[in-house]
């Protein structure tokens, strides 16, 4: 078993270039990455399995506390459910939430033999957005991801399935979405990582990498 996961490791390291990908969602208060709060990050990383398809192998989730001076729009807390004055909400500093969540991702780069993590997310330049600015703000040294290149389920899901919309994507792929779960940064990581692995997969059954 050990070295089967060796050899799972290691086509992980050759699938895309070296890079690990890892499903990000970010829940915000508005669409301005250096204005509007983030709200909540959650991150899935991806495993491989003994027949070199991806799967889920563990995801972590973390509510934020908006940073001095951000500004949370009515309209994006509506859209996305979220209440800033729940006592169970629980949120953390961003620099800290980021932090923790970075720290297992390095940890899965050194695992897999990876030389750093890309982005996957649904409309991907707006999560990458939201979390280098909060990078920047928190003086983080060490980003595991590439600070501009990422895969986009929207695009990949458009190709694959002829849907942009995660919901109808993920109807396409015959993958269960529950739109009241919908716009919870876990649950729509979850979602996001299973048409990824979805389209990945299908790509490798009908003769795509690797050969």
């Amino acid at each position: 078993m050990e070295q089967l996961n060796q050899n799972t490791d290691t086509l992980m390291a050759k699938r895309f270039r070296g890079f690990l990908p890892v499903v990000v969602d970010v829940e915000t208060g508005g669409f301005d990455s250096h204005q509007n709060a983030l709200l909540e990050i959650a991150a899935v990383i991806l495993e491989m399995d003994s027949q070199g398809d991806l799967q889920i192998k563990e995801s972590f989730s973390k509510n934020i506390e908006p940073f001095p001076g951000a500004i949370v729009e009515d309209s994006a807390l509506e859209f996305t459910g979220i209440d800033l004055y729940d006592p169970d909400r629980d949120p953390e500093e961003e620099g800290e939430a980021l932090r923790e969540i970075f720290q297992a991702i390095r940890r899965e780069i050194s695992l897999t033999g990876c030389s750093r993590a890309i982005m996957v997310a649904h409309n991907a330049h707006f999560d990458l957005g939201f979390v280098n600015a909060a990078i920047h703000r928190s003086q983080i040294k060490r980003n595991p991801f590439h600070p501009f290149s990422c895969f986009d389920t929207s695009t990949l899901s458009g190709l694959a399935f002829g849907q942009t919309v995660l919901a109808k994507a993920c109807q396409a792929a015959v993958i269960d979405f529950d739109n009241r779960e919908a716009h919870s940064a876990l649950y729509d990581t979850i979602k996001t990582a299973e048409l990824f692995c979805t389209i990945v997969n299908r790509w490798k059954e009908l003769g795509g990498w690797p050969r």
